[in-house]
Protein backbone atom coordinates (compact mmCIF):
# COMPACT_ATOMS: atom_id res chain seq x y z
CA UNK A 1 0.00 0.00 0.00
CA UNK A 2 1.45 3.66 -0.82
CA UNK A 3 0.85 6.31 1.91
CA UNK A 4 -1.00 9.39 1.24
CA UNK A 5 -1.22 12.43 3.68
CA UNK A 6 -4.39 14.54 2.80
CA UNK A 7 -3.87 18.33 3.39
CA UNK A 8 -6.95 20.74 3.33
CA UNK A 9 -8.94 17.32 2.90
CA UNK A 10 -12.50 18.48 3.93
CA UNK A 11 -15.39 16.16 3.83
CA UNK A 12 -13.09 13.67 2.39
CA UNK A 13 -14.12 13.80 -1.46
CA UNK A 14 -10.47 13.34 -3.30
CA UNK A 15 -9.30 11.00 -0.25
CA UNK A 16 -12.64 8.98 -1.27
CA UNK A 17 -11.63 9.00 -4.88
CA UNK A 18 -7.96 8.35 -3.90
CA UNK A 19 -9.22 4.94 -1.72
CA UNK A 20 -11.23 3.53 -3.85
CA UNK A 21 -13.87 0.58 -3.38
CA UNK A 22 -17.09 2.77 -3.66
CA UNK A 23 -20.45 2.10 -6.01
CA UNK A 24 -21.89 4.90 -7.88
CA UNK A 25 -24.17 4.98 -10.86
CA UNK A 26 -24.13 1.18 -10.83
CA UNK A 27 -20.60 0.94 -11.67
CA UNK A 28 -18.10 -0.25 -9.09
CA UNK A 29 -15.12 1.84 -8.49
CA UNK A 30 -11.97 -0.82 -7.88
CA UNK A 31 -10.17 -0.17 -4.46
CA UNK A 32 -6.58 1.23 -5.15
CA UNK A 33 -3.42 0.52 -3.49
CA UNK A 34 -3.31 3.49 -0.62
CA UNK A 35 -4.06 4.32 3.04
CA UNK A 36 -4.82 7.46 4.65
CA UNK A 37 -1.69 7.95 7.19
CA UNK A 38 -2.66 11.36 8.07
CA UNK A 39 -5.64 14.11 7.13
CA UNK A 40 -5.64 17.62 8.09
CA UNK A 41 -8.44 20.44 8.12
CA UNK A 42 -9.45 23.34 9.88
CA UNK A 43 -12.92 22.89 9.64
CA UNK A 44 -14.23 20.64 12.83
CA UNK A 45 -17.48 19.75 11.26
CA UNK A 46 -15.57 18.48 8.01
CA UNK A 47 -13.07 16.79 10.15
CA UNK A 48 -15.89 14.96 12.08
CA UNK A 49 -17.46 13.89 8.66
CA UNK A 50 -14.25 12.67 7.62
CA UNK A 51 -14.42 10.71 10.89
CA UNK A 52 -17.71 8.85 10.05
CA UNK A 53 -16.24 7.57 6.75
CA UNK A 54 -12.82 6.99 7.27
CA UNK A 55 -9.77 4.91 9.15
CA UNK A 56 -7.37 7.61 8.70
CA UNK A 57 -4.15 6.62 11.19
CA UNK A 58 -4.36 10.30 12.48
CA UNK A 59 -6.67 12.95 11.62
CA UNK A 60 -6.27 16.22 12.57
CA UNK A 61 -8.61 19.42 13.04
CA UNK A 62 -5.71 22.04 12.80
CA UNK A 63 -4.39 25.23 10.78
CA UNK A 64 -1.62 23.40 8.22
CA UNK A 65 0.69 26.99 9.34
CA UNK A 66 0.52 25.90 12.77
CA UNK A 67 1.62 22.25 11.45
CA UNK A 68 5.56 21.32 11.72
CA UNK A 69 6.88 19.05 8.79
CA UNK A 70 7.61 16.49 11.54
CA UNK A 71 4.19 16.31 12.49
CA UNK A 72 3.41 14.87 9.45
CA UNK A 73 4.37 11.17 8.68
CA UNK A 74 6.52 9.73 5.73
CA UNK A 75 4.14 9.21 2.34
CA UNK A 76 3.97 8.42 -0.94
CA UNK A 77 1.65 10.85 -1.75
CA UNK A 78 0.65 14.14 -0.56
CA UNK A 79 -3.06 15.10 -1.52
CA UNK A 80 -4.30 18.80 -1.16
CA UNK A 81 -7.09 21.01 -2.49
CA UNK A 82 -5.72 24.25 -1.26
CA UNK A 83 -8.48 26.85 -0.71
CA UNK A 84 -9.57 28.49 -3.55
CA UNK A 85 -11.68 31.21 -2.67
CA UNK A 86 -9.14 34.18 -4.26
CA UNK A 87 -8.95 32.29 -7.27
CA UNK A 88 -12.25 31.83 -8.23
CA UNK A 89 -13.66 33.69 -11.22
CA UNK A 90 -17.27 34.31 -9.82
CA UNK A 91 -15.70 37.32 -7.79
CA UNK A 92 -12.29 38.24 -9.74
CA UNK A 93 -11.48 41.20 -7.22
CA UNK A 94 -10.53 39.10 -4.30
CA UNK A 95 -7.21 39.99 -3.05
CA UNK A 96 -5.04 36.87 -4.91
CA UNK A 97 -2.61 37.61 -2.74
CA UNK A 98 -4.17 37.33 1.02
CA UNK A 99 -3.34 34.09 3.57
CA UNK A 100 -5.79 32.11 1.54
CA UNK A 101 -4.36 32.15 -1.63
CA UNK A 102 -0.66 31.56 -0.31
CA UNK A 103 -1.65 28.53 1.16
CA UNK A 104 -0.17 26.19 -1.00
CA UNK A 105 2.93 27.29 0.01
CA UNK A 106 2.21 25.39 2.89
CA UNK A 107 1.50 22.24 0.46
CA UNK A 108 5.00 23.19 -1.36
CA UNK A 109 6.80 23.07 2.06
CA UNK A 110 5.56 19.81 3.28
CA UNK A 111 6.21 18.23 0.01
CA UNK A 112 10.08 19.75 0.26
CA UNK A 113 10.18 18.66 3.83
CA UNK A 114 8.96 15.20 3.15
CA UNK A 115 9.75 14.51 -0.25
CA UNK A 116 6.88 11.99 -1.45
CA UNK A 117 6.96 10.82 -5.04
CA UNK A 118 3.67 12.40 -6.07
CA UNK A 119 1.94 14.99 -5.35
CA UNK A 120 -1.42 16.06 -6.25
CA UNK A 121 -3.06 19.46 -6.08
CA UNK A 122 -6.12 20.64 -7.46
CA UNK A 123 -8.35 24.15 -7.47
CA UNK A 124 -10.39 26.54 -9.40
CA UNK A 125 -9.60 26.97 -13.10
CA UNK A 126 -9.59 30.60 -12.42
CA UNK A 127 -6.04 29.90 -10.63
CA UNK A 128 -4.71 28.72 -14.66
CA UNK A 129 -5.70 32.35 -15.54
CA UNK A 130 -5.93 34.68 -12.69
CA UNK A 131 -3.16 38.00 -13.71
CA UNK A 132 -2.61 36.53 -16.64
CA UNK A 133 -1.52 33.19 -15.38
CA UNK A 134 1.26 34.85 -13.12
CA UNK A 135 -0.17 33.13 -10.29
CA UNK A 136 -0.51 30.07 -11.77
CA UNK A 137 3.33 29.81 -12.93
CA UNK A 138 4.43 31.27 -9.89
CA UNK A 139 2.68 27.75 -8.28
CA UNK A 140 4.48 25.33 -10.89
CA UNK A 141 7.69 27.16 -9.86
CA UNK A 142 7.55 26.62 -6.50
CA UNK A 143 6.85 22.98 -6.83
CA UNK A 144 9.80 22.75 -9.32
CA UNK A 145 11.94 24.39 -6.67
CA UNK A 146 10.90 21.87 -4.17
CA UNK A 147 12.45 18.53 -6.53
CA UNK A 148 9.17 17.33 -8.80
CA UNK A 149 8.32 17.88 -12.45
CA UNK A 150 4.89 19.33 -12.69
CA UNK A 151 1.92 18.09 -14.88
CA UNK A 152 -0.95 19.91 -15.30
CA UNK A 153 -4.59 19.85 -17.24
CA UNK A 154 -7.85 21.65 -16.79
CA UNK A 155 -10.42 18.89 -16.26
CA UNK A 156 -14.29 18.89 -16.66
CA UNK A 157 -15.95 16.11 -14.17
CA UNK A 158 -18.56 15.21 -16.38
CA UNK A 159 -16.14 14.10 -19.03
CA UNK A 160 -15.42 11.09 -16.11
CA UNK A 161 -18.86 10.19 -15.42
CA UNK A 162 -19.76 12.66 -12.65
CA UNK A 163 -23.21 14.74 -13.38
CA UNK A 164 -21.49 17.90 -13.46
CA UNK A 165 -20.12 20.44 -15.56
CA UNK A 166 -17.53 20.64 -12.69
CA UNK A 167 -14.23 22.08 -14.39
CA UNK A 168 -10.81 21.66 -12.11
CA UNK A 169 -7.14 22.48 -12.63
CA UNK A 170 -5.47 19.23 -11.74
CA UNK A 171 -1.63 19.26 -11.09
CA UNK A 172 0.18 16.10 -10.56
CA UNK A 173 3.97 16.74 -9.57
CA UNK A 174 6.65 13.81 -9.78
CA UNK A 175 9.54 14.13 -8.22
CA UNK A 176 12.20 14.38 -10.16
CA UNK A 177 14.52 11.79 -9.62
CA UNK A 178 11.90 9.43 -11.02
CA UNK A 179 12.31 10.42 -14.72
CA UNK A 180 8.91 9.58 -14.94
CA UNK A 181 5.90 11.54 -17.06
CA UNK A 182 2.31 11.58 -15.90
CA UNK A 183 -0.17 10.71 -18.48
CA UNK A 184 -3.77 11.74 -17.77
CA UNK A 185 -6.74 9.34 -17.92
CA UNK A 186 -8.15 9.52 -21.27
CA UNK A 187 -11.75 10.59 -20.90
CA UNK A 188 -14.35 8.12 -20.06
CA UNK A 189 -17.85 9.87 -21.08
CA UNK A 190 -16.55 12.44 -23.57
CA UNK A 191 -19.63 13.16 -25.26
CA UNK A 192 -21.96 10.61 -23.01
CA UNK A 193 -22.06 12.64 -19.87
CA UNK A 194 -24.14 11.38 -17.10
CA UNK A 195 -27.29 13.25 -16.98
CA UNK A 196 -28.57 15.21 -13.18
CA UNK A 197 -31.90 12.78 -13.60
CA UNK A 198 -28.76 9.97 -11.83
CA UNK A 199 -28.90 12.67 -8.84
CA UNK A 200 -32.63 14.24 -8.59
CA UNK A 201 -34.58 10.45 -9.78
CA UNK A 202 -37.95 12.46 -8.89
CA UNK A 203 -38.20 16.33 -9.35
CA UNK A 204 -41.20 17.28 -6.66
CA UNK A 205 -40.96 16.28 -3.03
CA UNK A 206 -43.24 16.62 -0.29
CA UNK A 207 -40.59 18.52 2.17
CA UNK A 208 -41.18 22.01 2.18
CA UNK A 209 -38.33 23.17 3.21
CA UNK A 210 -36.60 22.70 -0.04
CA UNK A 211 -38.60 24.94 -1.95
CA UNK A 212 -38.00 28.16 -2.78
CA UNK A 213 -40.54 31.08 -1.13
CA UNK A 214 -42.63 33.38 -3.52
CA UNK A 215 -40.79 36.25 -1.88
CA UNK A 216 -37.37 34.40 -3.49
CA UNK A 217 -38.95 34.24 -6.37
CA UNK A 218 -40.92 37.53 -6.98
CA UNK A 219 -37.15 39.17 -5.63
CA UNK A 220 -35.66 37.25 -8.76
CA UNK A 221 -38.02 38.20 -11.06
CA UNK A 222 -37.30 41.90 -9.97
CA UNK A 223 -33.92 41.94 -10.43
CA UNK A 224 -31.41 43.72 -12.53
CA UNK A 225 -31.41 41.86 -16.09
CA UNK A 226 -28.13 41.66 -16.55
CA UNK A 227 -27.82 39.66 -13.23
CA UNK A 228 -27.53 35.33 -13.73
CA UNK A 229 -30.63 33.84 -11.39
CA UNK A 230 -33.15 31.43 -11.44
CA UNK A 231 -30.14 29.02 -13.03
CA UNK A 232 -33.03 26.25 -13.41
CA UNK A 233 -31.29 22.66 -14.70
CA UNK A 234 -32.25 20.38 -16.89
CA UNK A 235 -32.53 16.80 -15.96
CA UNK A 236 -31.58 15.75 -19.28
CA UNK A 237 -27.56 17.06 -18.81
CA UNK A 238 -24.58 17.38 -16.28
CA UNK A 239 -25.85 19.56 -13.64
CA UNK A 240 -23.77 23.50 -13.35
CA UNK A 241 -21.48 23.37 -10.75
CA UNK A 242 -22.39 22.91 -7.07
CA UNK A 243 -21.05 25.51 -4.83
CA UNK A 244 -20.77 25.58 -0.72
CA UNK A 245 -24.15 28.12 -0.62
CA UNK A 246 -26.79 25.27 -1.42
CA UNK A 247 -28.37 26.44 1.58
CA UNK A 248 -29.43 29.49 0.43
CA UNK A 249 -32.60 31.42 0.70
CA UNK A 250 -32.46 33.92 -2.88
CA UNK A 251 -32.61 32.67 -6.24
CA UNK A 252 -30.41 35.60 -7.43
CA UNK A 253 -27.24 33.59 -7.61
CA UNK A 254 -25.32 31.38 -10.38
CA UNK A 255 -26.04 28.41 -8.07
CA UNK A 256 -27.91 25.99 -9.73
CA UNK A 257 -31.94 24.96 -8.61
CA UNK A 258 -34.57 22.79 -9.80
CA UNK A 259 -37.74 23.93 -11.46
CA UNK A 260 -40.72 21.72 -10.42
CA UNK A 261 -43.49 23.75 -11.67
CA UNK A 262 -42.94 26.40 -14.97
CA UNK A 263 -46.90 27.73 -14.24
CA UNK A 264 -46.74 28.15 -10.81
CA UNK A 265 -42.98 29.16 -10.55
CA UNK A 266 -41.72 26.53 -8.47
CA UNK A 267 -38.49 26.16 -7.32
CA UNK A 268 -36.85 24.03 -4.97
CA UNK A 269 -33.05 23.57 -4.27
CA UNK A 270 -31.07 20.17 -4.24
CA UNK A 271 -31.54 18.02 -1.02
CA UNK A 272 -28.30 17.23 0.87
CA UNK A 273 -27.99 13.82 -1.09
CA UNK A 274 -29.23 14.74 -4.62
CA UNK A 275 -26.11 17.64 -3.96
CA UNK A 276 -23.55 14.67 -2.90
CA UNK A 277 -24.74 12.49 -6.10
CA UNK A 278 -23.90 15.32 -7.99
CA UNK A 279 -20.58 15.41 -6.56
CA UNK A 280 -20.25 11.49 -7.12
CA UNK A 281 -20.44 10.55 -3.45
CA UNK A 282 -21.51 7.11 -2.74
CA UNK A 283 -24.94 6.86 -0.96
CA UNK A 284 -23.04 5.06 1.61
CA UNK A 285 -21.24 7.95 2.27
CA UNK A 286 -22.59 10.50 6.08
CA UNK A 287 -22.38 14.21 6.37
CA UNK A 288 -21.73 15.13 10.19
CA UNK A 289 -23.70 18.32 11.42
CA UNK A 290 -26.63 20.26 9.70
CA UNK A 291 -28.01 20.74 6.70
CA UNK A 292 -26.30 23.61 6.16
CA UNK A 293 -22.44 22.05 7.18
CA UNK A 294 -23.41 19.51 4.75
CA UNK A 295 -24.00 21.70 1.97
CA UNK A 296 -20.66 23.88 2.44
CA UNK A 297 -18.67 20.32 2.81
CA UNK A 298 -20.07 18.57 -0.27
CA UNK A 299 -19.43 22.14 -2.63
CA UNK A 300 -16.26 22.46 -1.01
CA UNK A 301 -15.33 18.35 -2.14
CA UNK A 302 -13.23 17.54 -4.44
CA UNK A 303 -16.07 15.06 -7.15
CA UNK A 304 -14.66 11.39 -6.03
CA UNK A 305 -15.08 9.78 -9.35
CA UNK A 306 -13.33 12.49 -10.96
CA UNK A 307 -10.13 11.77 -8.58
CA UNK A 308 -10.43 8.19 -8.73
CA UNK A 309 -9.43 7.94 -12.14
CA UNK A 310 -6.19 10.47 -11.24
CA UNK A 311 -5.15 8.28 -8.44
CA UNK A 312 -5.31 5.41 -10.49
CA UNK A 313 -3.07 6.47 -12.75
CA UNK A 314 -0.89 7.79 -10.03
CA UNK A 315 -1.13 4.46 -8.44
CA UNK A 316 0.09 2.81 -12.18
CA UNK A 317 3.30 5.23 -12.54
CA UNK A 318 4.35 4.15 -8.59
CA UNK A 319 3.75 0.09 -9.39
CA UNK A 320 6.07 0.94 -12.84
CA UNK A 321 8.67 2.67 -10.43
CA UNK A 322 8.55 -0.01 -8.07
CA UNK A 323 8.64 -2.83 -10.82
CA UNK A 324 12.35 -0.32 -12.05
CA UNK A 325 13.83 -0.86 -9.06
Amino acid sequence: MYKVVSLFSGCGGADCGILGGFDFNNIHYDRLPFELVYASDIDKKAVATHKENFETAQLVCKDICDTPSSEIPDHNVLVGGFPCQSFSTVNPTKDPFDDRANLYKQMVRIAKDKQPEICIAENVKGLMTLHGGAIFKRVVEAFNEAGYNTFYRLINSADYGVPQKRERMIMVCVRKDLNKEFIFPEKTNEGKWVPLSVAVPVLAIEEKKYYFSERAVQGMKNAKNNMKRGLAQSLDAPCLTVTSHLAKVSLNSRDPVLLVDPERELYRRFTPREAARIQSFPDTFVFAGSETDAYRQIGNAIPPVMFWHIAKKVSELLSDCSNNE
